[in-house]
């Protein structure tokens, strides 16, 4: 939820959706918070270039030469929008896949050396 473009409330949109889904609060509220001033302009840059990949034709790459102006935001808008909801949603698969991944492997060695203790 920290990449969807609804900002000012992702995090309570992130908590809604823990609520409902029952998931961990605390892990979602500390999740959600990866739209952090220093991390802002990776994500805007990787939402407009992850948005350019379903533009096609009609996407615009952003120009660090000239200043930006409310017309240039105003024609990428659309652009940010799509790669920014894409995004989000290939980081919490990757993200989730990852975290799954790393859990089944910490409770196999958990399951591992409690057999090990149980038998000294």
């Amino acid at each position: 939820m920290g990449i969807v473009p609804l900002w000012g409330f992702q995090l309570a949109i992130a908590i809604a959706l823990a609520f409902a889904f029952r998931l961990n609060k605390a892990l979602v509220i500390i999740a959600a918070n990866i739209s952090i001033p220093p991390m802002i302009p990776l994500i805007l840059f990787l939402s407009h270039r992850t948005g350019a990949i379903w533009m096609g034709d009609q996407a615009q790459l952003i120009s660090f030469t000239s200043g930006i102006t409310l017309e240039m935001v105003h024609n990428n808008f659309i652009q940010y929008v799509v790669g920014a909801v894409t995004l989000s949603i290939v980081a919490g698969i990757g993200f989730g896949l990852v975290t799954y991944i790393l859990l089944k492997i910490f409770k196999i060695d958990a399951v591992k050396n409690r057999d090990i203790a149980d038998k000294v």
